[in-house]
């Protein structure tokens, strides 16, 4: 089991975690929501919970709960922008449909 990140993304998010002052790296996971069951969630966290699978990835660790590691097992995390769109995009494998707004999906 493993999640990575993308060099491009860890360097933005090297640098959210600077400007925020504080922070020991992400927390990935998934929840039930949207029109095609679950949507990916992303948040910043100040330390790790009993619980969390850690990663680490460009000297970025990745915190992510057992339930949402069964659904983003292998997902690489990658952070791109187009003209005035910017923003962290999720490659996982595991996707077998996505909502046409491509805000949820299904595995």
């Amino acid at each position: 089991m493993a999640i990575s990140i993308t060099h491009k993304a860890a360097e933005r998010v090297e640098k959210y975690l600077k400007n925020r002052g504080k922070g020991l790296g992400l927390r990935l996971g998934v929840k039930t929501t949207g029109c095609s069951g679950m949507a990916y969630t992303l948040e910043f966290v100040d330390e790790a919970l009993p619980e969390d699978q850690v990663f680490e990835c460009y000297g970025i660790k990745i915190m992510i709960d057992p339930k949402s590691l069964v659904y983003i097992d292998g997902t690489e995390l990658d952070f791109e922008k187009d003209g005035l769109n910017e923003g962290f995009k999720f490659n996982n494998p595991n996707v077998k449909a996505e909502c046409g707004c491509g805000e949820s999906f299904t595995v």
